[in-house]
């Protein structure tokens, strides 16, 4: 049987028709998507899949909400839980699916919350506020938590900061329940560190920068101390030589066999792609093109990494494009669906019930 896959997309609900999250069937040979049903959230402004693909968490204005991923790849409410803060931006799962990690952009809290065997959540594990002031910019002047995860070896919880310019270390405490600093890495004035991600193989993470617009690709390890070491070996622009000058980088993401990297930037309204070598890390930007339409807030990449669709907020777009990575060209590959402020995407590959993670 061919593998199937539906695509979840988070949208504010309190302006115009959109319900919160829009389910779509992915046609992975056309590269589009068909939509196929709503279902309520208030104001889903991120979302996340379960490693295993049999959950999808989504935040809301209440917190945090979980959906049971059925076999046709409808959603069921799980629960919702309270974050004990204000509403969060973005979240990630740790790869045992024990951990929901939920940044706070609003009050520039990390939230750590346990994840219950059935995937619906639990108590809050841990949380920290963040204290401090940035620099007299508008957006860096106090903390904004914009992105939280685990460490490849589970050991550590990251969070940056784009509004005090900082990447933070913590070392959680199970017992306690506490996320305790272990290292801060500086970042450049004004720069708004956005997203990171590591490689599969836990050796580098890429962090990508709202305001700077560069990614910043730096070597992961331990370090003789017992706390994580990062060195950064390259600066790449998320954006080619001609580009507007009122720009900010929103998401990064790989392709499924990391061999590209793909990087959405608004006010610019394009998508760039690299390649990137595997051995070291590095990037090569292969293109930086338009996306046919304006604030790509997300980019989803298809599970054949043969198409992107682009996430076009302010315009309430979905488009769609083939990539070719010879001529470093995208190719728009269908015409685009509409959603009221579209917000992220997700794409899931379904499971049989019975199926084992």
């Amino acid at each position: 049987m061919k593998d199937v896959y539906v695509a979840y997309v988070g949208s504010y609900s309190y302006i115009g028709n959109a319900r919160g999250i829009t389910v779509y069937d992915v046609d992975m040979e056309k590269g589009c998507f068909t939509k196929r049903s709503e279902v309520d959230v208030d104001n889903s402004s991120y979302l996340v899949a379960a490693p295993n693909g049999k959950t999808l968490y989504s935040i809301a204005d209440e917190g945090v909400v979980s959906f049971r991923i059925l076999e046709d790849g409808s959603i069921s409410r799980l629960n919702l839980a309270n974050i004990r803060g204000m509403r969060g931006c973005q979240l990630s799962v740790d790869p045992d699916g024990k951990y929901l990690y939920v940044a706070g952009y609003h009050d520039g809290k990390a939230t750590v919350m346990h994840l219950n065997p059935d995937g619906s959540i639990g108590s809050v594990a841990a949380g920290v506020y963040h204290k401090g002031l940035g620099s007299v910019a508008d957006r860096t002047f106090r903390p904004h938590v914009s992105c939280v995860r685990t460490t490849p070896d589970q050991r550590f919880v990251m969070a940056a900061d784009l509004g005090m310019d900082v990447l933070k270390i913590y070392r959680m405490s199970k017992a306690e329940g506490q996320l305790m600093l272990v290292d801060t890495v500086p970042c450049d004035l004004e720069s708004a560190p956005r997203h990171f991600m590591f490689s599969a193989d836990g050796r580098f993470m890429y962090l990508m920068y709202e305001v700077a617009n560069v990614i910043d690709v730096f070597t992961y390890k331990i370090g003789a101390k017992g706390l994580p070491q990062l060195d950064r070996i390259q600066r790449v622009p998320c954006m080619g030589e001609k580009h507007s000058q009122l720009t900010a980088a929103c998401a990064i993401h790989f392709s499924s066999d990391e061999k590209y990297l793909y990087c959405s930037n608004a006010g610019d309204d394009t998508i760039s792609v690299y390649s990137r070598d595997g051995q070291t890390g590095l990037l090569t930007m292969l293109c930086c093109l338009p996306v046919s339409g304006e604030y790509p807030k997300d980019l989803a990449v298809f599970p054949d990494d043969q198409h992107v669709a682009a996430i076009n907020h302010e315009t309430g777009s979905i488009t769609f494009f083939k990539v070719d990575y010879e001529q470093g060209l995208l190719v728009m590959s269908a015409l685009p669906v509409y959603v009221d402020e579209p917000n992220c995407c997700v794409i899931v590959k379904l499971q049989p019930e019975s199926g084992e993670a």
